[in-house]
């Protein structure tokens, strides 16, 4: 056993019972109709549709827990009640998690997450690797890209995951608690059973590949072939065994044999799409801790994941254009029924941003470990300047992607879709230390790949199915062995000057995550909203194609102002799942996405 596991293992056995009295789940909102997220093109495959169910900012003094699933926040509520640390609490929210919402995020994926401990903010890195074996033609067939869907279920699609280690690694440096103790509500629940959601049950009734999975198929599915319904008890022995390994041997027994094995052969002997991961990849797997990417708006101070991971580059290109316009004096109105009111000024205006900072991010951003990305280049505020002077009263159509300092030169972009099955933590803990941290396994339910009670990621279709452009260019974000993905993830940490934690917050979404972020962003600090109004607002923006508004939470009033201004406008659901906690005199307020199941909670 590894020695801090046994130093901490000594704590009082009361730690544990404490975290094992979880409370009741809250309503969950009611099932809804979840179209299948289409094959993507253009970047525009939505997340599924869950519904609205209203939401109320919480209120804490101390500490507060946001998350997809209430019997997530309650492990992490009741792991801050024993004494633990945001860390603590944030491996706790994601065990649970994992069984809970298995189709977004879970031990078979990977995450970012960025932590202040009161001094120093940190970001460490659990994204998936690309296996040794494989090259930059991995999906590609005869030299043309592969079907999406042929790519994503099998073993092909899957890299070596990264959230154990990266939570290892966290918790190495703040965790209070004993490692062990952190998987017992997961192992509890997995043990004795928990009712599935109405959006897992929906996502179960729609999906057209997780059943062709035998392992998959006899957990999720009914003898006659139909999902399991919402409110059926389920439960899951084989992944509380896996839980049980871990809290005893850490991560370490994850990434060897028996379990890195099982991995592996689960990857290996897929009948018509395997992979290439070995159990050297498992083995060799590493987390990485990294200062985190900060960039200045207005008074205040954002930091986030640096590279792979390219939400808070692009965000920090977006704010630092908008500083250039007068959309702080575009605040939307709020209606009579309490919905909020977009101006064509506010959704103009960040879009048109947007779409400039998605066409530096397609042609630059990548693995910086692999390609030279320009970072401070791109955040140079003398080459946000001139590209917010590319922002005028009509919309560019498509952008085109700059020329910072230090650029490299005959580079082809990169139009790789990423989808939205991801979930957002975010945690304030009792001595104000601060986690925010974005976890996934891509796809929804991943490769479709289940292994001893979880499933396996699909990260590997982050990278650009063509290696090169068509005028024979490299894509930055090319398939090469032991790469990261590029990520749109965005888990945020905002400070004001005086370096006094302001906001935690982040969302899944896919590529769309950096709008869904930029209107929280936009919403807190431009218009002076509080962190759920923020949320409330409808979802805009633009990934360099049309121009995005959330379908059904829009008047067409703005849709016709918009086009006049010559943006061409895409209607379509836009199921961000966003988490903040923000800093109020008296202390904390949290909010959570009505578009999902997620609470927030607090003491």
């Amino acid at each position: 056993m590894d020695l801090r596991f046994l130093l901490k293992s000594c704590l009082p056995a009361c730690v544990t019972a404490a975290l094992l009295g979880l409370a009741a789940c809250a309503v969950a909102p009611q099932e809804g109709q979840y179209p299948y997220p289409q094959p993507p093109g253009a970047l525009t495959a939505p997340e599924s549709d869950s519904g609205w169910t209203e939401k109320s900012a919480a209120h804490a003094r101390h500490w507060m827990v946001a998350a997809a699933n209430p019997l997530a926040v309650d492990a992490g509520c009741q792991t801050l009640k024993a004494g633990g640390s945001a860390v603590d609490a944030a491996i706790a929210v994601q065990m649970v998690l994992n069984l809970v919402e298995p189709q977004s995020s879970g031990i078979g994926g990977g995450a970012f997450l960025v932590h202040w401990d009161g001094k120093v903010v940190k970001a460490f890195d659990g994204r998936e690797t690309a296996p040794a074996g494989v090259n930059e033609a991995l999906f590609q067939q005869d030299g043309q890209p592969m079907p999406f869907y042929a790519a994503v279920v099998g073993g092909r699609s899957v890299g070596v995951p990264g959230v154990l280690r990266m939570l290892e690694l966290a918790h190495s440096q703040y965790g209070k608690l004993p490692w062990a103790v952190l998987f017992q509500p997961a192992i509890r629940l997995a043990e004795q059973g928990f009712a599935i959601s109405p959006r897992l049950a929906a996502l179960l009734k729609y999906d057209r590949y997780l059943d062709q999975d035998p392992s998959a198929r006899a957990y999720f599915y009914n003898p006659d072939g139909s999902a399991k319904t919402a409110g059926t008890l389920l439960k899951n022995p084989e992944l509380a065994a896996v839980f049980r390994e871990l809290a005893e041997r850490g991560a370490g027994a994850f990434y060897t044999a028996p379990i890195a094995r099982d991995i592996v052969a689960k990857v290996d002997a897929h009948p018509s799409n395997p992979g290439l991961l070995s159990e050297a990849d498992m083995a060799g797997y590493q987390a990485r801790e990294r200062p985190a990417l900060c960039f200045d708006y207005r008074q205040v101070r954002v930091c986030g994941p640096p590279l792979p991971s390219s939400g808070t580059l692009a965000l920090g290109e977006i704010f630092g254009m908008l500083e250039h316009t007068p959309i702080a004096a575009a605040k939307p109105s709020r209606n009579p029924d309490g919905s909020w009111n977009l101006s064509a000024e506010a959704v103009h205006l960040y879009s048109e941003a947007a779409r400039l900072a998605y066409a530096d991010r397609a042609y630059f951003a990548a693995d910086d470990a692999f390609v030279q990305v320009p970072i401070a280049g791109l955040l140079d505020p003398a080459y946000l300047k001139e590209r917010a002077g590319l922002i005028g009263d009509w919309s560019m159509g498509l952008a085109q992607p700059g020329h910072p300092p230090d650029s490299p030169s005959s580079r082809g972009p990169d139009r790789s879709p990423e989808l939205p099955s991801t979930s957002q933590i975010s945690i304030v803990d009792g001595e104000g230390h601060a986690v925010s941290m974005t976890t996934t396994i891509e796809d929804a339910f991943g490769s479709r790949q289940m292994v001893r009670g979880f499933l396996l990621n699909n990260q590997l279709t982050d990278f650009s199915f063509a290696s090169v452009d068509g005028a024979g260019r490299p894509v930055a974000n090319r398939v090469q062995p032991g790469k990261r993905p590029r990520s749109s993830m965005a888990p945020l940490l905002v400070f004001d000057k005086s370096d006094h934690l302001v906001m935690s917050l982040g969302s899944p979404g896919g590529s769309a995550i950096i709008n869904y972020v930029g209107k929280v962003l936009l919403g807190t600090l431009a218009w002076g909203m509080n962190i759920q109004d923020a949320i409330d607002l409808p979802n805009f923006g633009s990934r360099n194609g049309p121009t995005e508004l959330e379908e059904g939470r829009v008047p067409d009033a703005l849709v016709q102002a918009l086009q006049a201004r010559g943006h061409e406008v895409k209607l379509m659901p836009q199921t961000s799942g966003l988490q903040g906690i923000m800093r109020v005199p008296d202390g904390w307020l949290g909010g959570a996405d009505p578009r999902r199941e997620g609470v927030a909670r607090g003491d």
